[in-house]
């Protein structure tokens, strides 16, 4: 997708060889109209799909997965990594997620009332590098006897496993942008680490 990856061009920073900063326009401040662009695609590419539910977790992937499931037509739904007080502990599923950015785990769960057999589900989140987060969002869906429709990523760091890992248990995966290298303090898509090894050839 050219307009988030011009985004992340202009108005990214990569802090390390593992690390981009997008708060300037996804898990921060949010750029709306690039939200809304976003949730279009992501409708577009899952259309066949049937989806009745989007899942994610909070916060950062609510803002895209919110334009999304408002472009579907179908209800949205984040995985809570705190638990609230008006939520019964024993009317939930719950998965233990690591997160490798904050070093921490963190056990989200979703209401037993929003998730039904014979749903749907699309999963939308902001990054995908290690799949952690997304391996917990799968098995909320399946707990709950619901079919993963599909997951949709918005920036994916294609350098790490979390592709490999997701494919290997058999869910479509659709990245909006996928990034090949941070090194250097450069981004590199895939499309263009691809376009550089067949002119070198």
């Amino acid at each position: 997708m050219e307009l988030l990856k011009e985004a992340i061009r202009k108005r990214g920073s990569v802090l390390s060889s593992g690390v981009l900063k997008v708060d300037q326009f996804l898990n921060h401040q949010v750029d709306t109209n690039l939200m809304s662009a976003i949730g279009e695609e992501f409708a577009r590419l899952f259309v066949d799909e049937h989806v009745t539910k989007v899942v994610t977790i909070e916060s950062s992937g609510i803002a895209p997965s919110f334009m999304c499931a408002h472009s579907l037509q179908v209800p949205l739904i984040f995985a809570r990594k705190k638990k609230s007080v008006t939520m019964d502990k024993e009317n939930v599923y719950s998965s233990r997620v690591y997160s490798f950015t904050k070093k921490e785990y963190s056990e989200v769960t979703v209401s037993k009332d929003w998730l039904c057999p014979g749903d749907r589900v699309l999963i939308i989140d902001d990054f995908l590098a290690n799949g952690q987060a997304a391996t917990g969002l799968t098995q909320i869906v399946e707990e709950a006897g619901a079919t993963v429709a599909g997951i949709g990523i918005v920036i994916e760091k294609s350098f790490q496993d979390g592709r490999a890992l997701l494919e290997g248990k058999g869910y479509r995966i659709e990245s909006l942008a996928r990034i090949s290298s941070l090194e250097g303090n450069k981004v590199q898509f895939v499309e263009e680490s691809a376009h550089f090894a067949y002119n070198k050839s």
